[in-house]
């Protein structure tokens, strides 16, 4: 029982934290391996994603009724997402990531400091693009980061908004909405490899889901309710913390 409860607080907080900004998985995963040191990493890697995704479901759903957002163009984006993290979760089994592993924190570092040097970075939503250019670079980001998810995770969620922000000319909130339905198609894709491989505990799934939503729904009425400003704040931090992890995780283990 201790162990369930220890899981769901941390799926609450992560669907909160991933609802605002990204970057829930630094800490539903590192929760699930300190919990179950044992168990299998395939399985806790397949059981985080499939207890996030109903989070990121119900996030994603609450953005599109409140937040305007070119749908239609997004969605083949967002399918070339799910394809790029299939791809890159398949790459994963022929290559050894360990050299991203040694990039990583760098390539958030310079993220970090780009978005602190650029007081209004994200602040005002003013697109780049429009019709089929916006299609074309939004499905470029998918492909690109989704392959990036399927590949080693990290920053997933904070990488699409950064990008939407600075390359589409987003605010963080709408990017933050953009970036929940390009997260729906990446880790459906994943689970589903996961599912036919019997890599996920439906049993701690069940409990995690539901206290992953609730923390979706509290960080997606903070997120509108504050607006890209709030988004922002917590996404820089969010940011900083991955840099400490992933050095860590990097040079440091």
């Amino acid at each position: 029982m201790l162990e369930l409860a220890t899981v769901a607080l941390a799926s609450l907080l992560a669907g909160f934290i991933d609802a605002v900004a990204g970057g829930g998985g630094l800490i539903l995963l590192p929760a699930l391996f300190s919990t179950f040191p044992t168990a299998v990493p395939a399985t806790l890697m397949g059981s985080n994603k499939a207890a996030a995704i109903w989070g990121t479901g119900w996030a994603t759903w609450q953005y599109v009724r409140r937040v305007q957002l070119p749908w239609r163009r997004l969605l083949p984006a967002a399918a070339l997402a799910g394809g790029g993290s299939f791809a890159g979760a398949w790459t994963l089994t022929l290559v050894n990531p360990d050299g991203l592993r040694k990039a990583l924190p760098l390539v958030l570092l310079a993220v970090f400091l780009y978005t602190l040097a650029k007081k209004d970075l994200g602040r005002e939503h003013a697109p780049r693009f429009t019709g089929r250019a916006e299609a074309l670079v939004a499905g470029g980001i998918a492909l690109g980061v989704g392959f990036y998810d399927g590949l080693f995770g990290p920053g997933t969620g904070s990488f699409f908004v950064f990008l939407f922000v600075r390359v589409l000319g987003y605010d963080f909130l709408h990017a933050s909405a953009t970036a929940k339905l390009m997260n729906l198609l990446t880790n459906a894709f994943a689970i589903a490899l996961f599912v036919s491989k019997g890599h996920i505990w439906w049993h701690v799934v069940a409990v995690m889901a539901v206290t992953n939503i609730v923390g979706s729904l509290l960080g997606t009425r903070m997120a509108l309710k504050h607006g890209a400003g709030f988004v922002r704040g917590v996404f820089i931090s969010v940011v900083g913390v991955l840099i400490v992890k992933t050095a860590w995780d990097a040079f440091f283990r």
